[in-house]
């Protein structure tokens, strides 16, 4: 049972939340019953109900739609079938045969998505699947709600032999009405009908001459109503035929009434259930309006509010299109208790109810609108303070009914309870209700609760100052327009701007003079210096947040930066790998001009292509090798072998000899030559060579011609 009174969930103004969740539900029998929700304080009921309605929202955004839920209220229909003898309208057969239908489409689709679904898959444990009864009723009902013709063997003889009566009585009524109009009888309405019979339209000069029964005239008496004496036997015919068919129909809903009686207490539950369902998808929308999360839910007591928005106020600016400033709230074991402080119409009221109220939607399964990094426990029971109380019925003033109240508090606070208190110890004398407040605070304290008040009051500012798990906040005010900022500051205590908010509103200066006389020089310099220190909080928030934007905006620079140096790096890598390319190409030129010229002078075929393929096999071995191509022939093959091979041992030779000359010829290390501007330079790895053309801080410009590089002087070497 809920431990959070009526009081309380006025103050929070938490009936106004209803109501727009009951007008978010579909059926009547849903916004009834959303009306009437409280919070739990249960664990358990409250982490069902809230993954109830944290899984219908996530229907909203899946591929899996819940079905239908809606019905018409049954009330009266079970109230008949509790009575014994009773025979149901078929309006209100059709009413009960609604509902396990609609079960039954909710237990085919929560079969298929339970895995989805599983909280509101166990909804439907217990409650039975029947299609015993919708197969019954469409067997008697069809679509439209009207008793079909073979509902029973008599019924459709019944109609049967009507529908012949009425196109005999169609048929002479035709013969009479061509008749008597040929004779001139009828005026020029020809016919009409009353009392749900055809009758011809007889002028009165000719209503002897028309043989049959008088029904009524007009009101002039210019027009006899009579109904032709050929039809009459029809008529009373088909009137007897109308009487055995509302008593045979009267038989069939009795019969029908009889059947369903035995299922009263499941119809019960079906609407039990439907009713639910209903309160769980206004929930469902109501989240979505508010843009409800479900922030994680942790067992120790730790209240943190990120970003947390007033529901009530949200939907109200949305209507007008005005802004909603949210706010941040922290408590936890190191910070039980906060004291509010700042000017009037700053917030701090709605900051208080903010809190509140968002406890107790979370805790009727509710999703609530704030950040996702908000996270929230449960409070047993939740204590308010709120508004102007006064009673002239019960004698008690302000004051008395504050003292009432706290007195209340005192006998139930523990460390389960959330205690919230707008304008802390108003009512009395300042300075004596003040020591009072400061007292009880400090017994709340005590007793490890948790809460959050608001006051203007010094003492209790100085209070929350010094006892440890107490901390101060205040409502941000902009020292130079006088308007609130609306932003909660947690970590000092604000100034009330009494004389300030007066000034600008008017008040003339010199009576602001007059009474800062007579205020004590302390506390005005008490609260000057709170003033003080909300400017300088002020000042120094405005200018972190220039310096935030300033380093976001540095950091994109040299991130830009960044990237721009080392797509120019990959260019000049390019650059270089191309230039070397081209070295080696020229050098390869050079080398087949000179075959060239030796073929020109000596003539000789085969002496050039055994040069030739010493040379592209060399070319292979210092390089990487190239796909060798199949050889025409064996013979071929064994000579490209063998060339192969002399090339390789050349090669060989030719390393061992050098290897020998650099061990004999050992000459000790040059001095490091110092490079200067237009020096000609290459790097160590290179054969590219460049002009110097600055130096500085051991990097130099080298200039290659067709581009330039900046490179680690001691990666180059001197060309002479």
């Amino acid at each position: 049972m809920s431990k959070i009174s009526q009081k309380t969930l006025e103050d929070l103004e938490f009936p106004s939340v209803l109501k727009q969740l009951a007008a978010n539900c579909v059926t009547d029998d849903g916004k009834e019953q959303a009306l009437l929700q409280k919070p739990h304080v249960n664990k358990n009921a409250v982490l069902t109900a809230l993954n109830h309605t944290n899984e219908y929202v996530a229907s909203y955004s899946s591929e899996y739609q819940i079905p239908n839920h809606g019905f018409d209220p049954i009330e009266r229909e079970l109230q008949l079938l509790g009575i014994e003898n009773s025979t149901l309208e078929k309006e209100g057969v059709r009413k009960l045969a609604s509902l396990p239908k609609t079960i039954n489409e909710h237990h085919k689709f929560f079969r298929k998505t339970v895995e989805h679904f599983p909280s509101l898959s166990e909804r439907l444990e217990g409650i039975p699947y029947n299609e015993m009864i919708p197969a019954r009723v469409d067997d008697v009902i069809d679509k439209y709600g009207e008793i079909k013709d073979d509902a029973s063997p008599d019924l459709r003889n019944i109609r049967r032999s009507m529908n012949a009566v009425r196109g005999q009585l169609n048929g002479s009524f035709g013969q009479a009405l061509a008749h008597y109009g040929q004779l001139g009888y009828l005026d020029d309405i020809k016919e009409t009908v009353m009392e749900n019979r055809r009758v011809l339209a007889v002028r009165a000069m000719y209503r002897r001459k028309v043989k049959g029964k008088v029904m009524g005239s007009s009101k002039t008496g210019s027009i006899a109503y009579i109904e032709p004496e050929r039809v009459l036997n029809l008529s009373r015919q088909l009137a007897e035929l109308e009487i055995e068919e509302k008593d045979e129909i009267k038989r069939i809903l009795k019969e029908l009434t009889d059947f369903l009686r035995p299922f009263i207490q499941d119809f019960e539950t079906y609407r039990d259930y439907l009713i639910h369902t209903d309160i769980i998808s206004g929930k469902a929308r109501y989240a979505k309006k508010i843009q409800g999360i479900l922030p994680m839910m942790v067992n120790h007591r730790e209240l943190e509010l990120v970003d947390a928005y007033h529901p009530l106020l949200l939907v109200a600016n949305q209507a007008r299109g005005e802004k909603t400033y949210p706010q941040t709230i922290k408590l936890d074991k190191d910070n039980r208790i906060i004291v509010i402080s700042g000017p009037n119409a700053g917030g701090k009221s709605i900051t208080l109810k903010t809190v509140g109220l968002l406890q107790v939607m979370i805790q009727t399964g509710m999703l609530i609108p704030v950040h996702e990094k908000s996270r929230v426990c449960l409070f047993k029971k939740i204590l308010s303070d709120i508004g102007d109380n006064q009673s002239i019925d019960n004698h008690l003033s302000t004051y008395s009914y504050r003292l009432k109240n706290m007195r209340g508090f005192l006998k139930t606070a523990d460390e389960n309870t959330l205690f919230l208190i707008d304008e802390f110890g108003t009512g009395s004398d300042p300075e004596l209700g003040g020591a009072l407040a400061e007292s009880m605070l400090e017994e709340l304290h005590r007793r490890s609760s948790y809460g959050i008040i608001t006051t203007h009051y010094t003492n209790l500012k100085m209070l929350a100052n010094e006892v440890p798990e107490m901390n101060n906040a205040n409502m941000l005010f902009d020292p130079r327009s006088l308007q609130p900022v609306y932003q909660l500051q947690m970590g000092e205590a604000g100034s009330s701007f009494t004389f300030e908010v007066a000034q600008k509103n008017g008040i003339p200066y010199s009576l602001i003079n007059k009474a800062k006389k007579k205020v004590e020089r302390g506390k005005i310099r008490f609260d000057k210096s709170i003033a003080a220190l909300q400017k300088e909080r002020s000042h120094l928030r405005r200018n972190n947040e220039n310096l935030r934007d300033k380093e976001i905006e540095a950091t994109k620079k040299a991130n830009k930066l960044e990237v721009t140096q080392e797509r120019v790096q990959q260019k000049l890598q390019d650059f270089q790998e191309l230039y070397d390319s081209y070295q080696r190409f020229i050098q390869l030129g050079k080398k087949f001009d000179q075959l060239a010229a030796t073929f020109n002078k000596d003539k000789k075929k085969k002496k050039l292509q055994e040069e030739l393929m010493k040379l592209v096999i060399t070319e292979n071995v210092k390089h990487r090798p190239a796909q060798k191509k199949k050889p025409a022939n064996k013979t071929q093959k064994s000579r490209d072998k063998q060339i192969e091979n002399e090339v390789i041992q050349k090669v060989q030779k030719i390393r061992s000899q050098k290897v020998k000359e650099r061990v004999n010829n050992v000459t000790p290390p040059q001095p490091k030559v110092e490079l200067k501007l237009n020096d000609k330079v290459r790097l160590l790895d290179s054969k590219s060579v460049g002009t110097i053309d600055s130096i500085e801080k051991g990097k130099a410009i080298v200039n290659y011609g067709l581009f330039t590089t900046q490179v680690d002087l001691e990666k180059l070497e001197k060309v002479k």
